[in-house]
């Protein structure tokens, strides 16, 4: 009897802990917003500051980064010129010769006597060669994961940190989609090379993704990073405005579905989305089905073929039939497997940084975002938007509906836990 009782509060704890990972901490968004003002008008950016969290700020300079190929090398040297202070998250960190590169250059600048602090997630950062950890810690880098397997952290085992933040000297940032691992090297030249975008910043908005890095700095090791090497004085640079913020689910889990939910029902004219994992919620697809009913030009990248998680892109097609019906223009990208995060509306705002268009962004994982206010910067990845395009297969309702019975029949077993992908 005594193992009866032992096995059902064992059990009954297991599933007390499974629940925990599947529910949300907080109550979610359940009202659909409505078109109110455009992205131009005054109180869209007033409400983007207030909602958000962080205020909009002026005088920053954006350079985007194009595949593995420039974004390497960018982040690389920075890390190579930094002289005060280094901190970094990311998800994904594997080994091979471009983890290998990281961690000598980050243990470099700290056996140099700059401050080098690496947060990795968990389970992201699993494959990683723990010779790479070693190295770096042995020459002083402190790293850090976040939720590890221990038993205080299993009720959060299904809260990941996805964001993707390096900050140097607290003056120059960098976020995007790209992990440290073999496969965003190269420029997207074939299946085994991704495709993604990287941006680098600097300006006024670099402390604020320094106040993101922090967020789960302290959470994790309880310590505050403090002084100018971290929070140096920042004067504008050029004229962008700028804001990044952050989400998860132990404080403003909903704020990323807000954010796009504010800037699709702000859309007057175009939305322009790369997205690299694609799972509209019953939100977020209404909101896309109201923009084009109402005339706007919706247009969305998604991977083809070449795609690292086959469930996700199953439980992403069918979903596809009220878009189409609508008039959005869903394209697969064909080259390799697409892993951009890009969102541009009416050729003025832009946002960028490791959030994708599923719940898992917007309700489960810790995240990070960058939005731009800017005709120029907005400009300049609409073209690179078009030029994926001209890579892509453009799926038509017709062709969407003629897929084999045996891909829909997939998707009708992933689709229940689409919630999770």
């Amino acid at each position: 009897m005594g193992w009866v009782i032992a096995g059902s509060v064992i059990c009954t704890a297991m599933l007390v802990i499974i629940v925990l990972n599947f529910v949300p901490p907080e109550k979610k968004l359940t009202r659909q917003l409505i078109h109110a003002h455009g992205i131009a008008h005054p109180q869209f950016k007033r409400e983007l500051s207030s909602l958000l969290g962080p205020p909009i700020l002026h005088g920053n300079r954006i350079e985007n980064l194009h595949n593995g190929r420039e974004i390497f090398p960018a982040m690389l040297s920075a890390v190579d010129a930094a002289s005060r202070s280094i901190t970094f998250e990311t998800y994904i960190y594997w080994s091979g010769d471009i983890g290998r590169a990281f961690a000598n250059a980050l243990a470099q600048r700290a056996q140099a006597g700059v401050r080098v602090h690496v947060l990795l997630d968990w389970v992201g950062s699993v494959k990683m060669d723990v010779a790479l950890l070693a190295l770096m810690q042995d020459a002083g880098v402190e790293v850090e994961r976040y939720h590890p397997l221990q038993w205080y952290h299993m009720a959060r085992m299904n809260n990941r940190t996805h964001r993707k933040v390096l900050v140097v000297d607290g003056r120059v940032g960098f976020t995007g989609g790209v992990g440290i691992a073999e496969q965003w090297n190269g420029d997207a030249e074939d299946p085994e090379h991704w495709r993604d975008e990287h941006f680098r910043f600097e300006g006024p908005v670099v402390a604020q993704a320094q106040a993101v890095f922090m967020d789960n700095w302290i959470k994790v090791t309880g310590v505050v990073l403090r002084g100018d090497a971290y929070f140096p004085a920042l004067a504008p640079v050029a004229n962008v405005d700028a804001q990044m913020f952050a989400s998860s689910p132990s404080g403003g889990s909903e704020s990323m579905a807000l954010l796009y939910l504010m800037a699709i029902t702000a859309a007057e004219r175009s939305i322009d989305l790369s997205a690299a994992y694609f799972i509209p919620d019953h939100l977020t697809q209404p909101a896309l089905l109201a923009a084009s009913q109402r005339g706007v030009g919706v247009r969305i990248i998604v991977p083809g073929k070449y795609m690292d998680a086959d469930s996700v892109r199953m439980a992403s097609r069918a979903q596809w039939e009220p878009l189409l019906q609508a008039g959005a223009l869903i394209h697969e990208f064909a080259p390799t497997m697409f892993h951009c995060k890009i969102l541009i509306v009416d050729s003025l705002l832009v946002s960028v940084g490791s959030t994708n268009f599923d719940n898992r962004s917007f309700s489960l994982n810790d995240e990070a975002s960058l939005n731009l206010i800017d005709s120029e910067f907005a400009k300049k990845m609409t073209a690179i938007f078009e030029d994926d395009l001209r890579r892509s297969k453009l799926i038509t309702l017709a062709a969407w509906r003629k897929r084999p019975i045996s891909e829909k029949l997939r998707e009708l077993t992933v689709r229940p836990w689409s919630s999770q992908l």
